[in-house]
């Protein structure tokens, strides 16, 4: 089986179990990192369903005097959106909350950046939704790196991988933050 089905099956399965498993919780926690609290800049995203929750995390951010930028889907790449936390600059697209506004076109000054995941094994490699967008948009951001999963989705096996994707820096479950050897 390829790496590509093999994903694929995965990825059904572990939004079945997430689906079982879901108890609504805070990430709170990453925002103690030193690299969170260092960065003036922070990529970001809306969470939905049963993903873990970005809501208090971007809120606090903003309230902290962070600049937050959040993802915008633009053909098969994410652009960067500057997000104040006014609710009426969003729009929903498919299952998806956009911001609204222009794309940030320098990214330079990010200093941290927070993935979803479905899975993220012991090396830093995630398994995300499969659309790919995060595997394009990581090389071009310079901050440090951190994907949210729910308890039990750490992962002491491998998850598949392919060429593209790319290791995390970090994995924060609502008790807990794990930095990988990078």
């Amino acid at each position: 089986m390829n790496q590509g089905t093999l994903k694929k099956e995965l990825r059904e399965r572990y939004r079945r179990e997430r689906v079982q498993r879901f108890i609504p919780s805070n990430f709170n926690v990453i925002l103690k990192c030193p690299e969170i609290v260092s960065a003036s800049t922070i990529c970001s995203y809306f969470s939905y369903a049963e993903e873990p929750s970005t809501t208090e995390i971007n809120q606090t951010l903003i309230k902290d005097g962070k600049k937050l930028l959040l993802p915008r889907v633009s053909g098969d790449e994410i652009e960067w959106v500057h997000w104040n936390g006014d609710s009426t600059q969003l729009k929903i697209t498919k299952k998806l909350t956009e911001p609204i506004g222009p794309a940030v076109t320098d990214l330079s000054d990010v200093g941290a950046v927070i993935t979803p995941a479905l899975r993220i094994d012991q090396e830093g490699f995630r398994l995300g939704q499969g659309g790919g967008f995060y595997d394009r948009a990581l090389p071009n951001l310079p901050g440090w790196t951190i994907g949210l999963v729910h308890p039990g989705e750490l992962s002491s096996e491998s998850v598949p991988r392919e060429v593209h994707d790319i290791p995390l820096n970090a994995a924060a479950t609502p008790s807990l933050v794990v930095r990988f050897n990078r």
